[in-house]
């Protein structure tokens, strides 16, 4: 297989997915796409930036759209409305990153946008509640419980994105190649974790499937 990677990082909310993904970019010397995609998105289709943030990991409410979602599971369709010009912008975008070099995308369904690439790498990072709500607590300045609110709203929101956009399940361990717990390890074990998976991936390949 090619030495180019992608690995995607989906994440529980407080869970550190995205600072996961900021120290694995640095060890490995890649760029990390998150918030950042949304302003390649708004220059490469020219929707102004705010809508982007506005429709960001939002599920679409379009009849018509999930009609052609089920008709047609690759999600490359073009409709009328904003919702639909968005994730098209979105799903173009991220399409066209790899073919960019390896890199890093976290969050925005882009493992099953990106499923048929040989050199895919799918984490879902998570951790117990109650250790994300003393995180949030602590980051957004809350009580614990209102953290837990917080928590349980954001990841209700990612899985409705991820579910109505995919015909996976946000979250399941068969929706990802590899899962982790980043509470048991610290942010910087699960980076190890990844890097390992990356180069066995490099050694072994597709053909590793196969053995068994």
């Amino acid at each position: 297989m090619g030495q180019d990677i992608i690995v995607t990082i989906g994440r529980q909310f407080g869970s550190g997915g995205h600072e996961i993904g900021r120290r694995l970019a640095k060890s490995l010397g890649w760029t990390m796409y998150d918030k950042e995609l949304l302003k390649l998105q708004a220059k490469q289709s020219g929707i102004a930036e705010k809508v982007l943030e506005s429709y960001d990991e939002q599920p679409t409410s379009s009849l018509l759209y999930s009609i052609v979602m089920d008709v047609y599971p690759s999600m490359n369709y073009v409709g009328n409305s904003l919702n639909q010009q968005v994730y098209q912008a979105q799903y173009d975008s991220i399409r066209a990153l790899k073919d960019k070099g390896s890199c890093i995308i976290v969050g925005r369904g882009a493992d099953y946008i990106l499923r048929d690439c040989p050199n895919l790498v799918s984490v879902f990072i998570h951790a117990p509640l109650e250790e994300r709500a003393k995180r949030v607590a602590e980051f957004e300045k809350v009580t614990v419980e209102k953290a837990a609110d917080i928590i349980q709203k954001a990841d209700k929101k990612r899985a409705s994105f991820y579910n109505f956009q995919t015909d996976k399940k946000w979250g399941h361990v068969s929706s990802y190649m590899l899962s982790i717990d980043s509470s048991q390890v610290g942010y910087d074990g699960a980076v190890r974790l990844i890097e390992q998976y990356i180069e066995l991936k490099k050694e072994f390949g597709a053909g590793a499937a196969q053995e068994t």
